[in-house]
């Protein structure tokens, strides 16, 4: 099995957002935010290439949202998804799955293309679509706290490809690959397990966005639950913990991923890590 980072962009959010009740005094001394107070964000996914399936987690944002939509998130850096799949020899017709961990803007816009016309046709034509029924029936029918997160531009067409499989429970939907539910974030938010060569890779999604919010009270104010965090944030940490994972941080700016060690102040981070070395 072969696992490659995929970098789809960068775009920026407000440091408050990204660490909830946490003070910026506190935050800044781990993440950087300019003048604005806003922080550069890594929109990262991940390739898994098992030499039969090439499974796709997330895509980005993608093409289908208007200039002055864009320019509010302040999209920079010059990495998009085709062009990184690219840079690792793979085309969007050699995708056989796509793992949405779930359907907020930054994590599923790539799914879908604009042609030409104007229409909206698969990105990865090939490819089975994978996403939570807890996170779909909540997508499709979206809260007034969560709804700009959830532009039906990006998710109805989806279930036009009739290549949706919406995952009811926790398990192996992939071999090699498990997924976990969690709900403090979004409802049925799901994040990947992969076993490469018996070691465990976890993409944490947003669950823990950046190495900066693994600390237990860092937690985004974009979370609907956030006690709900919290404790999901615990117990997948002590799992990692204990069984030495990898995890995949998919917004950290700077760091692509690393290990966790126990600390005087609770589980931390210990050997930082890029994709390229897992």
């Amino acid at each position: 099995m072969k696992i490659f980072n995929i970098e789809t962009g960068k775009f920026k959010a407000d440091g408050g957002t990204m660490f909830g009740v946490i003070p910026k005094q506190l935050w800044h001394k781990k993440y950087e935010a300019d003048e604005k107070n806003l922080c550069s964000i890594a929109d990262r996914a991940l390739l898994i290439d098992n030499g039969e399936r090439k499974v796709l987690i997330d895509t980005g944002i993608g093409n289908k949202q208007d200039e002055k939509w864009l320019a509010f998130h302040y999209l920079h850096g010059d990495d998009t998804l085709e062009k990184s799949l690219t840079a690792q020899g793979y085309k969007p017709e050699d995708i056989t799955d796509v793992i949405l961990t779930h359907l907020h803007w930054d994590h599923c816009g790539g799914a879908l293309d604009k042609n030409a016309d104007g229409d909206i046709v698969a990105a990865f034509p090939n490819a089975q679509i994978w996403v939570s029924k807890a996170q779909w029936a909540w997508a499709t029918n979206a809260n007034i706290r969560e709804a700009p997160a959830y532009p039906q531009e990006n998710i109805l067409p989806l279930k036009e490809t009739n290549k949706l499989n919406l995952v009811e429970h926790a398990g192996e939907i992939i071999p090699g690959i498990k997924v976990r539910l969690f709900n403090g974030h979004t409802k049925g938010l799901m994040l990947p397990i992969i076993n490469k060569d018996g070691k465990t890779v976890f993409f944490a999604g947003d669950l823990i966005p950046v190495m900066a919010n693994i600390p237990l009270v860092y937690v985004a104010a974009y979370d609907i639950l956030p006690l709900e965090t919290i404790s999901e944030k615990e117990k997948i940490l002590k799992e990692a913990l204990e069984q030495n994972w990898t995890i995949v941080l998919q917004h950290d700016v700077s760091i692509e991923a690393c290990t966790v060690k126990e600390t005087p102040k609770g589980i931390r981070e210990d050997k930082l890590l890029k994709i390229s070395e897992i």
